[in-house]
């Protein structure tokens, strides 16, 4: 046996790894964009943050559970992780659909921050800020928007994060 156990737990260990690369990319990303490339991301941008900011971290508590062989707790983390990264799948479907008017959008996405103090606030409020909709894809790239690739990027990360909670299942079940 090696270093690092069986197959089923190296397995569940590269797994897991490429889930923290991944999403770390994916988030990395969405970041980039916003920070380097000028796009606003919207409500919904924000909200389809939200998995990547709970899964990654415990997917490297379950990573660390992967290292000191506690391969039941690492399955039940990694599956937590991929019904989070589900999840963050499912809204990207919602926002894509929704840009591409399959079903409404929220009618809270892209609308202003409440009333301002004065006419002259107002005025500079109206000159400055750029209202982000939900439902108008403001970049696509093969077809595909900000939340489709959300869907593409949160439903791999889903995906292998499952299969390392099998391995480590399996990894359990050998040692």
């Amino acid at each position: 046996m090696s270093a690092f156990g069986t197959r089923s737990s190296r397995l569940a260990l590269l797994a897991n790894s490429v889930v923290l690369v991944g999403g770390g990319a994916a988030i990395a990303a969405a970041w980039g964009f916003q920070l380097i490339g000028g796009y606003s991301p919207c409500k919904l941008c924000l909200e389809q943050r939200i998995p990547y900011y709970i899964g990654l971290p415990l997917a490297l508590v379950a990573l660390a559970a992967l290292l000191t062989r506690r391969h039941g707790a690492a399955a039940l983390l990694l599956l937590l992780v991929a019904a989070v990264f589900a999840y963050g799948a499912g809204l990207g479907v919602y926002q894509a659909g929704a840009e591409w008017q399959f079903w409404a959008g929220p009618s809270d996405c892209g609308g202003g921050s409440g009333a301002p103090a004065s006419a002259a606030t107002m005025l500079h409020a109206l000159q400055t800020t750029r209202v982000v909709s939900c439902t108008e894809a403001s970049w696509r790239l093969l077809g595909l928007s900000f939340a489709g690739w959300n869907v593409v990027a949160s439903g791999g990360v889903a995906l292998l994060a499952l299969a390392a909670a099998l391995f480590a299942r399996t990894a359990r079940k050998g040692s």
